[in-house]
C-alpha cells in the first residue's frame, strides 16, 4: 500500500479515517492491469512517471510488478496492494494475478474487496477469463464497473461491445462515458452525465498524467466536429433503450456502468478514479459465520486473504495480508486468532506497494495491511478485538492439474519440506497428501500448470531445493468426508488425498469416470468445487 511520497522514494500509508474504497483490478491476462495500476497511482500523483510491464521504451518496469517471473514474462503472479489519496478519499487498490493460472488467487482478492473494475480489451471483447471473473463477481455479490480499454488501437464497435456484455454476462450496461472517435482514434469521451466533450492530449510514451480539456457542445473544435456528432447521436440511442445509470441497481448487481480508455496513454484514468469515489459502495457490516452482524464502527477484526514469501532475497520473509473489516487497527494492539483463540501480538504490521513495506502505526475498515513473520496465519483466517467474530472461510478452486513432487537432491529433503510446507500455507498451490505416498511424494494440485514453475522457482531460489515433478492423469476434484474416502478406497481411476486442513479430496481420471462413480454410489458425498481452468 502507499500514502504519498516520503524521502528517497519510500512511501506512507494514510493513518487517518478519510473515507475508504476498496477494489480490485480484474481481467483476461494482457488487458493492461498492471499498466492501469500505475495510470491509476500516476493521477492520484503517487508517482511521477508511470512505468508499462518490461519497461518498455523509456518507461520503468510497473512497479507492483515484482517477481523475477513477472518481470521476464510481463505478468502479474502475485498480487500487489497499493493505497493511495484522491479527493479527500483513501483508496485500497488491490492489483490481481493476469494470467489464467492464477484465478483462484484472484478469487481470493475478491474476498477482500467492496468492488471491482473488470477491464475488457477493446480489440478482443469478451474472453474466458473475463467472463469467468464476471460470474465469480456475481457469486460474491461484488458491483463491477467495466473499464473498455486500449481504445487508442483498432478494436470493436462501442455499441457492439455493449451487446457483448449484455448477452454473455447479462448485466445490463449503462455507459457513463462514450468514446468519440472509433477505436484506434480516439479523441477523448462525451460525459454522459454531464453531456461535456473531455478531449485527450497524447503525452510522450504516456508515461505522464494526460492533459485533458473540458467543453461544451458549441466549443467543440472543427476538426473533431464529425466525430463528436457521431458521439452524441449514439449517446442520445442509448438513453432511448434505457441505458443510464441506476445507482440502486448497481449495487445490486444488476447493471454494470461502462466508461472507455486508454491506460497506456493515461486517457480516461481520471475519470474511473472520480467513478469509483461517486458510485462504489464504502466499507460495510460483515456478517460472521454464525450469522454475527460486524459493523464497521465495532471492535476491530480482519481477515487474512493472502500469504506472500519471498518479497526480500536478504530474509526469509513472510508476510500476512488481512483486509480490515471492523474497528481501527493501532500497531502492537494484542488481537485473538479465532482459529486457536490464542492472542496474536501485532506489533510488525506493514504496508506493501510492489515490493516495498513500511511500518503501519494505524489503520481503517478497508485498509489492507500485512502482518510480519505471522507463522500461525493462513488464508481464511480471522483476527480480532473485543466480542468474538470468525468470517466464512475463502474458497478454493477446483484443480485441474496434479503433479507428484519429490526433493531433486534428497541431502536437502529438510529444506524440500520446509518449502512446501510454506508454499501450502500461502495458497501458491494446493498440497495433497495420503498415507499410501507418505511425506516424501506430496500430491500438488493446481488451477494451472504455471503455478508448477512458480513453485519449481520458489523452491530453487528461496529454499535451495531442487524439486522433480511427475505429472499425474487426473483431471477432476471432487470434495469428499472421511467415510466417502473409505468407500471410493480401491476404485479404479479414483484417488481420495487430504489437504493440510483436513479436507478430503477424491480424484478422478475425468469427468465421465467421476459421473459414474457419484452415479454407482449415491450415498458417498461427492461436491463440486468452484471451477478452475478455462
Amino acid at each position: 500500500m502507499l500514502g504519498s511520497a516520503g524521502r528517497a522514494g519510500r512511501f506512507r500509508p494514510v493513518s487517518d479515517t478519510r473515507p475508504r474504497r476498496t477494489f480490485a483490478v480484474i481481467s483476461h491476462p494482457d488487458a493492461g492491469k498492471s499498466t492501469l495500476t500505475e495510470a491509476l497511482a500516476l493521477h492520484a500523483r503517487v508517482i511521477t512517471e508511470a512505468g508499462a510491464v518490461h519497461g518498455k521504451g523509456d518507461r520503468r518496469a510497473t512497479v507492483s510488478d515484482w517477481m523475477a517471473m513477472e518481470k521476464a514474462r510481463g505478468i502479474s503472479i502475485t498480487s500487489a496492494a497499493l493505497q493511495f489519496v484522491y479527493r479527500d478519499h483513501v483508496i485500497n487498490l488491490v492489483d490481481t494475478p493476469g494470467h489464467s493460472d492464477f484465478s483462484e488467487d484472484t478469487y481470493r482478492v475478491l474476498s477482500a474487496v467492496d468492488s471491482a473494475v473488470m477491464l475488457v480489451d477493446a480489440g478482443k471483447g469478451l474472453e474466458p477469463q473475463t467472463l469467468k471473473l464476471f460470474k465469480v463477481c456475481a457469486l460474491r455479490g461484488i458491483p463491477v464497473i467495466t473499464v473498455i480499454n486500449k481504445w487508442d488501437r483498432p478494436g470493436l464497435h462501442a455499441l457492439e461491445l455493449m451487446d457483448l456484455i449484455q448477452e454473455k454476462i447479462k448485466l445490463r450496461p449503462t455507459p457513463l462515458t462514450w468514446p468519440v472517435g472509433e477505436a484506434g482514434d480516439f479523441r477523448g469521451v462525451l460525459d454522459r452525465r454531464t453531456g461535456e466533450f473531455v478531449k485527450y492530449t497524447r503525452t510522450a510514451g504516456g508515461a505522464t498524467r494526460a492533459p485533458e480539456k473540458r467543453m461544451g457542445a458549441n466549443e467543440v473544435e472543427e476538426n473533431d466536429a464529425q466525430v463528436w456528432a457521431h458521439a452524441v447521436e449514439e449517446h442520445e440511442l442509448l438513453s432511448l433503450d434505457e441505458a443510464d445509470h441506476d445507482q440502486a441497481r448497481f449495487l445490486a448487481g444488476e447493471t454494470t456502468p461502462v466508461m472507455f480508455a486508454s491506460a497506456l496513454q493515461n486517457f480516461g484514468v481520471a475519470q474511473l478514479l472520480d467513478l469509483l469515489l461517486d458510485l462504489a459502495p464504502e466499507p460495510n457490516a460483515t456478517l460472521g459465520v454464525d450469522g454475527t452482524v460486524r459493523e464497521v464502527k465495532d471492535d476491530f477484526s480482519a481477515f487474512v486473504f493472502k500469504v506472500q514469501s519471498g518479497m526480500n532475497n536478504a530474509h526469509r520473509d513472510r508476510l500476512a495480508y488481512a483486509r480490515i473489516v471492523s474497528g481501527s487497527f493501532e500497531r502492537g494492539m494484542i488481537v485473538t486468532h479465532a482459529a486457536s483463540g490464542r492472542p496474536f501480538a501485532t506489533k510488525f504490521a506493514q504496508a506493501v506497494f510492489g515490493r516495498d513495506t513500511t511500518s503501519v502505526e494505524t489503520a481503517e475498515p478497508g485498509d489492507i495491511i500485512g502482518f510480519v513473520n505471522a507463522q500461525a496465519l493462513r488464508v481464511g483466517d480471522t483476527v480480532y478485538v473485543g466480542d468474538a467474530i470468525e468470517y466464512p472461510p475463502v474458497p478454493s478452486f477446483a484443480p485441474e492439474h496434479f503433479m507428484t513432487a519429490t526433493a531433486g537432491d534428497i541431502s536437502r529433503y529438510k529444506q524440500f519440506r520446509k518449502g512446501i510446507e510454506q508454499l501450502d500455507q500461502e495458497g501458491v498451490v494446493q498440497v495433497l497428501r495420503s498415507d499410501l505416498r507418505g511425506d516424501q511424494s506430496p500430491v500438488l494440485a493446481a488451477v494451472g500448470p504455471m503455478q508448477f514453475e512458480v513453485v519449481e522457482d520458489r523452491m530453487l531460489n528461496e529454499f535451495n531445493s531442487p524439486i522433480r515433478f511427475s505429472r499425474l492423469d487426473y483431471q477432476v476434484a471432487r470434495l469428499t468426508d472421511a467415510a466417502g474416502a473409505s468407500a471410493l478406497s480401491g476404485i479404479r481411476g479414483v484417488e481420495v488425498l487430504q489437504r493440510s486442513d483436513g479436507t478430503y479430496l477424491a480424484l478422478f481420471v475425468d469427468r465421465w469416470r467421476a459421473q459414474v462413480t457419484a452415479r454407482d454410489n449415491p450415498a458417498v458425498m461427492l461436491e463440486e468445487l468452484p471451477a478452475g481452468g478455462n
